[in-house]
This record gives structure tokens, C-alpha cells and sequence, in this order.
């Protein structure tokens, strides 16, 4: 069992894919010779070969497109945009054809490609570089929108998506890409795309976290079991579909609750978790849920940046405050 990094498990996953199925092929801008901006296709063509490991013009629009028509065609395309900030030029492919495809078919064509789109801050990129823009995607019947937290469930996250029938945006923490490593098993590992994992167990209070921001809940996590409470954290893994269930049964087990993302708070994520905790559990709550996330501003430059992420400080916070109401 090799321990890898997010970057070395997404392309061991993509690997595995393009070894077992001829049909799944790869496209995107400096995808091919120089192995992706991030490297995370790094090695791919020189083992597939360029019809499979397709380097693309900047079109956006145009890389979304070439994959929705390779999909229905019988191929299984993942399109790479190198930031997710730079996916607004697609976002038409996406919301006019790609998720709406089956519906408009009414059964007849399905669109199964996975469009991988590296997200979030603490990189110190540039504009458009580091937005948190999940909702945006979530809000579109016909996709389901996957955000891995740590290497494993990257590798069995994305091999799940490729095989999926349907459109998958990969959401990628590009923070969490060489942020640490972790023991990937050597054999087949698929999840369940919809299914969250409770990823520590505890009874006084229920903590929703993702992507990047889940170390750094778990992290409060432990700050707050030095003080006595017991947190359960759920790392959610996927934004749409969500598992209500298993977000439901903790928080009737807390109590309480709180909600943890890097997206903008307004409108964000954390809103409809929290509307969903009100209408599924609100008798068995002894707090209003709490929210930690980002500001409503975009993303700041270099010296602000980690001001603008939430972090165990602030997490602490919230949930003091949730336990003490």
C-alpha cells in the first residue's frame, strides 16, 4: 500500500481508467506534454499516446463541448480546465447540454463524462484563480458535483466518476495537492458517489465539512476533545447528491451543529445543509446550527488569503458558541 500525495493518486486513478477502458480519453489545455499545469496528468501521454491524452486551444467553451459530443458518441471523456475560475466560459456546455441531456432525450442519450476542475484558495494564485463556486454546479439538475478531501478517497472518488453514466464535476482541492500524504490501497477502491463518511465519531456535537477544509476541521475537532467535547465530523465527499441520512442521524444524535466551507457563506452550501437540518431535525436540536465559512468578497490577494479561509480558530469559535447557547 503506497502512500501518495492528491496529485500522484488522481493520475494512479486516471491511469487505471485509460488501462481498462479504451474509451476513456483526457483533454484539456497542456494536458499532454506538459502533464497538466498541476501535473497531475504528468506521464499519461507517453503511455496512451496523444489521440487519448489530447492537448486543447484555451476555449474552455470548446473543451466542454468537444467532451459532451465525444460522450454521447459512445467515448468517456474527462476534460481538464486548469481552474475552475476559468470554467464560466464552459458554463453553457454544462448547464444547456451536458446535465440536461437524459432529460431532454427522455432517456435516449447520456452524457458520461467527468470534468475535473482544481478549486479553492490557499495556493497564492492569481485572480480567478482561487474561487469556491461548488453551488454554482450543485444547483443544476443532471449533475452530481464531487469534492475529494485526501489522496484515497481522490483516487476511489474519481474512479467512481468516470464510470458513472451520468455528467460528474470533480471538484479538486488544489490546496490539499501536495498538502500531505496518505496509504492508497494497491487494490481497486470505488466509492459511492452520495455518500458521506463519518470520519470521527462523537457525541456532543455534529461538524460538516469537505475538501480542504476538513483537515482543518478535524483539527478543531481534536482542539475541542482536549477541552472534554466529543465532535463528530462528516466529511460530505460529495455536494450533489447529498446524504441527508447521514448527516440527519448525527445531528439527531448531537444536537448540535455546525457547518464548514471555504465558499462564500451567503447562498452558499452551508445554507441548504442548514435548511435541511431545520426541516429533518429540528426537534432534536439544542442550538441554532452554526456556519463557519468565507466571506461575501472575492478571494484576496496573497497577504489576506489565509484570513479569508476559515481555519481552527474561527472553527472553534462557532462551535463554542453552538455549545454554549
Amino acid at each position: 500500500m503506497a502512500e501518495l500525495t492528491m496529485v500522484e493518486a488522481i493520475n494512479l486513478a486516471l491511469r487505471e481508467e485509460m488501462q481498462r477502458d479504451e474509451r476513456v480519453v483526457l483533454l484539456g489545455e497542456d494536458v499532454g506534454v506538459d502533464g497538466g499545469i498541476f501535473r497531475v496528468t504528468k506521464d499519461l501521454i507517453e503511455e496512451f499516446g496523444e489521440a487519448r491524452v489530447m492537448d486543447t486551444p484555451l476555449a474552455e467553451s470548446g473543451i466542454l463541448g468537444f467532451a459532451i459530443g465525444m460522450a454521447m458518441r459512445g467515448m468517456i471523456p474527462v476534460p481538464e480546465l486548469q481552474f475552475s475560475g476559468f470554467a464560466y466560459e464552459g458554463f453553457h456546455q454544462l448547464e444547456s447540454h451536458a446535465s440536461r441531456m437524459r432529460w431532454r432525450s427522455q432517456g435516449g442519450l447520456s452524457v458520461p463524462m467527468t470534468v475535473r476542475m482544481p478549486y479553492g484558495a490557499g495556493v497564492r494564485a492569481l485572480e480567478h484563480h482561487s474561487e469556491s463556486r461548488e453551488v454554482f454546479y450543485a444547483h443544476m439538475p443532471g449533475l452530481k458535483i464531487v469534492v475529494p478531501s485526501g489522496p484515497r478517497n481522490a483516487r476511489s472518488l474519481l474512479l467512481a466518476a468516470i464510470r458513472d453514466p451520468d455528467p460528474v464535476v470533480f471538484f479538486e482541492p488544489k490546496a490539499s495537492y501536495r498538502a500531505f500524504r496518505e496509504e492508497v490501497p494497491d487494490d481497486e477502491e470505488i466509492a459511492e458517489i452520495g455518500k458521506a463518511v463519518t470520519v470521527r465519531e462523537g457525541g456532543d456535537i455534529t461538524i460538516v465539512a469537505y475538501g480542504a477544509m476538513l483537515p482543518r476541521t478535524i483539527e478543531a475537532a481534536e482542539a475541542l476533545a482536549k477541552d472534554s467535547v466529543s465532535a463528530e465530523v462528516i466529511d460530505l465527499l460529495t455536494i450533489s447528491p447529498l446524504d441527508w441520512p447521514t448527516v440527519t442521524a448525527s445531528v439527531r444524535k448531537t444536537g448540535r451543529c455546525v457547518v464548514v466551507h471555504e465558499a462564500p457563506l451567503s447562498y452558499g452550501p452551508g445554507a441548504e445543509i442548514v435548511a435541511r437540518v431545520m426541516e429533518d431535525s429540528f426537534l432534536s436540536l439544542e442550538a441554532p446550527v452554526g456556519r463557519v465559512a468565507g466571506p461575501d468578497v472575492h478571494v484576496p490577494y496573497f497577504a489576506r488569503e489565509q484570513r479569508y479561509l476559515p481555519d481552527c480558530a474561527r472553527i472553534l469559535g462557532v462551535c463554542k458558541s453552538v455549545l454554549d447557547y
